[in-house]
């Protein structure tokens, strides 16, 4: 299984220690170590948890994905960010597009959403790991249990944030937030299968700026 401390900040310590102790997350841990011993699965052992050395403290916005990108060289455990040496993935060039379209112009040179993280933006998939050139593969394991536990710790400990929900997957975990504390944003998803119906337009790049000046926050550079 990943080397867990790698990338780890201090922050989620205590709610990490008591997942990975669960009998779930055991069972979890069981299927990736055989995984990775036999198959080519992505990301690499130690960024699985890469979205996890974002500050808890400082998050502000959690943006939702499906699972890792399941091409060679692309899923670096953020979920829609690839490494600066990769082409920008087409749901990716869509969100660029909506930021464009909503506030003016990006910031990011390429596909790698790194400075997003730096400014407290979780960037969590709902299911972490995937098996190459098999997208899907490494659902009903165990991750989306952890992923669930992630949202109601940050719902329970964190004021103010906003949850961008973009497609289905990300959609279905609504319930888990207060609505009254936090700022649920949801769409369909930024894949050229569904952006024209319904991401285009949705502005929720300017409505979560909007919503975290209201809360005393200095807004995320998109």
């Amino acid at each position: 299984m990943a080397k867990r401390g790698n990338t780890m900040h201090e922050s989620w310590k205590p709610f990490l220690k008591s997942e990975f102790q669960k009998p779930y997350f055991e069972e979890l841990a069981k299927f990736l170590h055989q995984a990775y011993e036999v198959k080519t699965i992505y990301p690499k052992k130690s960024q699985v948890f890469s979205a996890f050395s974002t500050d808890l403290n400082g998050v502000k916005v959690v943006i939702l994905g499906q699972d890792p990108y399941h091409t060679p060289g692309a899923a670096e455990g953020l979920a829609f960010s690839v490494p600066d040496s990769q082409p920008i993935p087409p749901s990716l060039i869509n969100i660029y597009k909506e930021i464009d379209n909503d506030i003016g112009h990006h910031q990011n040179k390429t596909g790698s959403l790194k400075n997003w993280q730096k400014q407290g933006v979780l960037l969590l998939n709902t299911v972490l790991t995937v098996e190459a050139h098999h997208a899907g593969s490494h659902r009903g394991k165990g991750w989306e249990t952890f992923t669930t536990a992630t949202i109601e710790y940050l719902n329970k400990t964190r004021p103010h944030l906003v949850f961008l929900l973009w497609g289905r997957d990300a959609r279905n975990k609504k319930s888990l937030i207060d609505q009254s504390k936090h700022l649920v944003l949801e769409s369909p998803h930024p894949s050229p299968l569904s952006a024209h119906t319904g991401f285009f337009g949705n502005h929720h790049f300017s409505k979560a700026n909007h919503f975290l000046a209201e809360h005393g926050e200095s807004g995320i550079v998109w």
